[in-house]
């Protein structure tokens, strides 16, 4: 523990399986769907009519577009669930994914947030993005599940899960809050490790 809390950091979390059952029911084919989740995850930062051109591009009316903003600003799985069904594979993800979090007692960390799905087209079901809860700096850390990235590169079909972060992030977050530590005591100089089996005994 570095002395962060819940009421430090947040993790907003989504499925990429809301932004794809919602772009079905309205009409836009599949193929489409991950260069739509790029462009909508653009709407963050900047206005809809800077990414007009992107979106005729697409064949994306602008109707379209807004109609899945709307669904997108919900807060709520319960939210989303009157939009999508309740058998909709999305949402029974998402419920699954805050009852394992309630019971590993870290639900004080997490809510949902429609508007998250992130740029990148591999991901493939819950992403996330970690944020400062005073507002103050730029995002933590994102991520989320992808199921076919490592498959793509040659790999065996693995399904897995990964983040990035921004360290520079990080320790202005932890200076901001007084909880920086120092390792000018720790007596440490050097930190080796054994990058081969044959050497961990050593």
């Amino acid at each position: 523990s570095v002395g962060l809390t819940s009421d430090d950091v947040g993790i907003k979390v989504n499925s990429r399986l809301v932004i794809g059952e919602v772009l079905t029911e309205l009409g836009i084919p599949e193929e489409k769907f991950a260069a739509t989740c790029v462009l909508v995850d653009k709407l963050e930062k900047v206005p809809i009519d800077a990414i007009q051109d992107d979106l005729e591009e697409l064949g994306l009316s602008r109707e379209v577009v807004e109609k899945l903003t709307s669904v997108l600003t919900n807060n709520s799985v319960e939210a989303i669930e009157k939009v999508l069904g309740e058998d909709s594979n999305a949402v029974g993800q998402l419920k699954e994914l805050f009852n394992l979090c309630e019971a590993y007692g870290i639900q004080d960390w997490i809510l949902f947030d429609a508007s998250v799905v992130r740029g990148l087209a591999y991901y493939t079901g819950v992403v996330f993005e970690a944020f400062d809860r005073r507002g103050v700096l730029r995002a933590i850390a994102g991520g989320g599940r992808y199921d076919k990235l490592l498959e793509t590169f040659g790999g065996d079909p693995t399904p897995a899960a990964g983040f990035g972060f921004g360290d520079a992030v990080i320790v202005e977050l932890l200076k901001e809050r007084n909880v920086l530590p120092s390792f000018e005591s720790a007596g440490i100089d050097t930190v080796v490790y054994a990058m081969r089996e044959e050497l961990y005994p050593v």
